[in-house]
């Protein structure tokens, strides 16, 4: 039988762990193990982790953040397949069921991903997304334009010697540590797709993805990387990678209300892609719209 390993790495979200690994034990297919790895909470984490008694298996470390719990759980885990859980996110009971069924009808594809439901702190649904891509996709991901990997952090499954083989998770990447990790797995392998809500994705205001310097440092660092390739269809989108992260984080220094570097990365991304002229000149409108609104 495949078996499949849930790593649920967690820190300071005691609050939400319980029902994360309540909804990995409830698959329809049920996983070998599902391994927590506390990286170093103070809350009340300790204490649920050890309610579940051996019915999970627990690795506590230092602080260290998100990618090496993650990658303390693959070099710990001993499933065919590794499924990733963030601790305040939750799966549906087929979860694991329909991705395994996907990979056993394409056995060469190196992840699969699901549709998502984000849901607020206290669960009430935001949004649907079922717009996730499949096959060839790593040129999707560097153009930045639309979402191609549906909730990276909870909504994957890769074969456990492909997570080994791209060198898991990069250290010190958050929030794009999910990024980089995709697209180096689809630069080698097709990915497939479960066009289902098979996760509910909390956004709550501890999430990592409102920290918009981390996020600027981080993407910077994993298109660098990215563009050091020699491959000639990769080097082709660098104008239009650079000049779409660097619109997006002027919008979202905008929306914060930081003009400074606002102006920083509108000039940046007009640098290298004179084409968003035409986003930008609508900004002195939203501007205007912002006052009349006060």
């Amino acid at each position: 039988m495949t078996t499949i390993s849930v790593i649920i790495p967690t820190f300071e979200y005691g609050r939400f762990l319980g029902e994360a690994i309540d909804s990995a034990l409830a698959q329809t297919h049920p996983p070998l193990e599902v391994i927590v790895v506390d990286d170093g909470s103070t809350d009340e984490t300790p204490r649920v982790v050890a309610s579940y008694g051996n019915r999970i298996r627990s690795i506590r470390q230092r602080n260290q953040g998100l990618s090496a719990a993650r990658n303390a759980g693959i070099e710990a885990a001993r499933g065919d397949y590794l499924a990733f859980l963030d601790s305040d996110d939750v799966w549906m009971p087929r979860k694991l069921e329909r991705q395994l069924a996907r990979f056993e009808s394409d056995p060469a594809l190196g992840l699969v991903h699901c549709g998502a439901e984000t849901v607020n702190r206290e669960g009430r649904t935001l949004g649907i997304h079922l717009s996730g891509m499949e096959g060839w996709v790593a040129m999707e991901l560097l153009r930045l334009d639309r979402e191609v990997i549906t909730t990276p952090g909870s909504g994957i499954m890769v074969p456990r010697q492909v997570a080994i083989e791209v060198g898991g998770f990069e250290p010190g990447l958050q929030p794009s540590e999910d990024w980089d990790f995709c697209y180096r797995l689809a630069s080698r392998y097709r990915v497939g797709y479960v066009r289902e809500v098979l996760v509910r994705y909390r956004l709550h205001g501890g999430g990592l993805h409102l920290n918009i310097p981390a996020m600027e440092n981080a993407m910077l660092h994993v298109l660098g990387k990215a563009f050091r390739s020699s491959d000639p269809n990769v080097l082709a989108l660098r104008a239009h990678s650079y000049g779409r992260i660097h619109q997006v984080l002027a919008g979202c220094y905008f929306q914060t209300r930081r003009p400074g570097l606002f102006l920083k990365h509108m000039i940046r991304s007009l640098r290298h892609d004179p084409r968003k002229l035409l986003y930008f000149a609508a900004f002195p409108i939203r501007a205007a719209a912002r006052l009349i609104a006060r």
